[in-house]
């Protein structure tokens, strides 16, 4: 590390002290080490910055090991010494190319993470039996954490491309290659690391951009055209195969400035359009019907769904406003959706929001958000949620489960029963 700028070296040292107290056989750090050495090892060395999200499932590892308060005291530490270490990282030599070619690749990858969210969804409520429909809710957990891991990088790269500002009046890309392929990080879903089925390998695991040889899995990737090996493989769009494009002819200095100055513009106004709808998001509940009739009258269906998205990361109440917002304003099925979208928290945590409400008065936030939560969680997921008040929480969610149907209600008493939450 010797020839690295000195906040990219303390970023590292820091990463290297974090990977040291972790098992380096368990947890995410353990997913990250099976699945991407070298690209854990780039992390380390400096060479690389890791997204956000990755040291963020590094520190929940730490919060498993050490506390939640010594690890929320590590994360504002670990996250000054990340801006820092970006920010040097981008002040290098054909950052900002880089930046936009990172920011394409994981929008292409967002419409294909919500292509097949509508696709697993239509495969959910159409399931003949159970087994089928608990094929589709696992599936559908991996989707929905590829759409998350993208917004949020798509975030991140936004404003670090906006910190670099506009691209400097003549400014030229570099020479063909002077752009490393730039080996992302490993990428980590937000839940806890569970055991993988093995019809459905993870896919995405490392980062956008970087070609890697791995095992074909369920949704196979697009070959990478010929010029430029870093691009549809990692996008994690493509279901569909692509003949690989023929290799473009030679182009100039000004040429190549040009495309990178386009590219860079795209990348910047896709990260401000993000942010628009981010804000979006925390407005109003009455204003989402009004939302999506504009969205969609203006041909932005792709906006609304991502609109959709960030609501579902809202305060559990704030949630069901919203829901409820849409569905009376005859847009039922953007409802439902914004509720199963917004089931992607831990069961505890869960179960905790909504024993708050319940004590709150806000029977009608409860029932709503137990009975989504039933339907687009597997049985034991939907058990653990009792665990922190179980005399409430078990009564509360048994009537939920019996509401969807006979078969789900035995389904949840077994559960209840194998994690001792219930006396039947």
């Amino acid at each position: 590390m010797g020839q690295l700028p000195d906040r990219v070296r303390d970023f590292a040292t820091y990463l290297q002290g974090l990977n040291a107290r972790l098992d380096q056989r368990a947890g995410w750090c353990g997913v990250f080490w099976q699945r991407d050495p070298e690209g854990m090892r780039a992390c380390l060395d400096g060479s690389e910055v890791p997204p956000w999200d990755v040291v963020e499932a590094l520190l929940k590892d730490l919060a498993s090991a050490t506390g939640t308060e010594h690890a929320e005291r590590e994360a504002a530490r670990a996250r000054a010494l990340h801006r820092a270490s970006a920010r040097a990282h981008d002040a290098g030599p054909g950052a900002r190319a880089l930046l936009a070619d990172r920011m394409d690749v994981m929008v292409r990858e967002r419409r294909y993470a919500e292509r097949r969210l509508r696709e697993l969804g239509a495969r959910l409520e159409s399931a003949v039996d159970e087994e089928a429909a608990d094929a589709a809710r696992f599936d559908l957990a991996w989707v929905r954490d590829d759409h998350e891991r993208a917004t949020a990088r798509i975030a991140e790269l936004g404003a670090r491309l906006a910190e670099l500002g506009p691209t400097p009046a003549g400014a030229t890309a570099g020479p063909e290659g002077s752009v490393p392929g730039a080996r992302p990080s490993p990428s980590a879903p937000r839940s806890a690391p569970a055991k993988e089925r093995k019809r459905r390998p993870r896919g995405s695991a490392r980062f956008a951009g970087m070609p890697v040889d791995e095992p074909e899995t369920e949704v196979a990737a697009a070959p990478a055209p010929a010029a430029t090996p870093t691009g549809a493989r990692f996008a994690g769009a493509a279901a569909e195969q692509e003949e690989a494009a023929p290799a473009p002819p030679p182009a100039d200095a000004t040429a190549h400035a040009d495309v990178s100055a386009t590219v860079t513009l795209l990348a910047r106004h896709r990260a401000e359009a993000h942010m628009v709808l981010v804000e979006a998001a925390a407005g109003p509940a009455a204003h989402f019907p009004l939302f999506a009739a504009e969205l969609t009258r203006s041909g932005l269906g792709a906006d609304w769904a991502t609109l959709l998205w960030e609501a579902a990361s809202l305060p559990l109440d704030r949630l069901v406003a919203a829901a409820d917002a849409l569905v009376a304003a005859g847009r039922t099925a953007d409802g439902q959706q914004l509720l199963r979208q917004g089931m992607g928290s831990p069961p505890a945590e869960f179960g905790a929001a909504v024993h708050r409400l319940d004590e709150e008065g806000r029977h009608h936030e409860v029932r709503t958000l137990l009975d989504a939560y039933v339907r687009g969680r597997t049985p034991e997921e939907a058990a653990h949620t009792a665990r922190g008040a179980p005399d409430r929480l078990v009564p509360l969610l048994l009537d939920a489960a019996r509401r969807v149907s006979e078969d789900r209600y035995w389904d949840v008493v077994h559960a209840l029963r194998v994690a001792g939450l219930g006396p039947f």
